[in-house]
């Protein structure tokens, strides 16, 4: 099965952190993830030079999930120019499109 996750809600990074990345990275996690859509101040675990960055950077490199940030979260918080490399930023037409070949099953909002 394969899912995307839109992460919004203020508990979405003690999730992410603490449940998800380490399930990802030990190959535990059970699904494959296709893509991750960050929001409002979720938007800051893209910036470069945060662990939980780092963790996604490399997690997106080795599984090649979609990371993206919702574009009208990052100039709000002037952010845009300092997100990780795989990350873009967008709205939900981008998001769509993107993960439009990969199938998704169940989109999980956190």
């Amino acid at each position: 099965m394969k899912v995307a996750y839109l992460l919004e809600s203020t508990n979405a990074r003690e999730i992410l952190e603490h449940m998800i990345i380490p399930q990802m990275e030990e190959g535990r996690h059970g699904v494959e993830v296709a893509g991750m859509m960050f929001f409002f101040d979720n938007t800051y675990m893209l910036v470069e030079g945060s662990d939980i960055a780092a963790r996604l950077q490399a997690l997106s490199e080795k599984t090649g999930v979609l990371l993206m940030a919702c574009d009208r979260c990052c100039y709000q918080r002037d952010i845009a120019d300092k997100l990780i490399a795989p990350a873009g930023i967008g709205c939900f037409p981008n998001v769509y499109a993107a993960l439009a070949p990969a199938g998704v099953d169940q989109v999980i909002t956190l």
